[in-house]
């Protein structure tokens, strides 16, 4: 069941677009600091990547793509998670997150939970080949899907929620 939510896509030029992302970048700040509380909280959750796949889903790709990129750095750079050598993998997949997720939003013009976990399959499973290739470990790429699968539901479930009762107007 797909529903209608007032998505909107929003341009670099504007003001509102940097301000908009910085609070998804806070949150994905935030949120895996509160999974890192949890003993390997942060690969079973992915809670790096759930401010990326709103943002861009509800504001555009290019939200998506600020968020995406920021959310790994600052957090790397705050708290030395993730480490730098990770960085790479964890910018791949959170780009492609928010490629997909301003994708489909735009495509769709809605938000569903096959929408959502359509997305993020599709991250997952390009970015896993892109984490093979830049790796070389068959095995380190498929960790998300090995442990991260609760993560992965967090991302479907909590992400139609969010995207739907707490932002759907804005």
């Amino acid at each position: 069941m797909e529903t209608s939510v007032k998505l909107r896509a929003l341009p670099f030029n504007r003001t509102e677009t940097y301000l908009i992302a910085s609070l998804f970048v806070a949150g994905n700040i935030i949120l895996p600091q509160l999974f890192h509380l949890i003993p390997q909280g942060g690969i079973t959750w992915l809670p790096i990547y759930f401010f990326t796949l709103i943002g861009a889903y509800k504001f555009g790709w290019k939200v998506g793509l600020l968020t995406a990129i920021a959310s790994p750095l600052a957090n790397s750079l705050l708290f030395a998670m993730p480490a730098a050598n990770a960085l790479p993998a964890i910018i791949l997949k959170s780009t492609l997150l928010a490629l997909a997720a301003g994708y489909a939003a735009h495509r769709f013009h809605g938000v569903s939970l096959i929408l959502l976990a359509s997305v993020v399959l599709a991250y997952q499973l390009v970015g896993t080949l892109g984490e093979w290739l830049m790796s070389g470990d068959f095995g380190a790429a498929l960790q998300d899907f090995r442990i991260g699968f609760p993560g992965m539901l967090l991302q479907v479930f909590g992400g139609y929620l969010f995207i739907k009762y707490i932002i759907r107007n804005r």
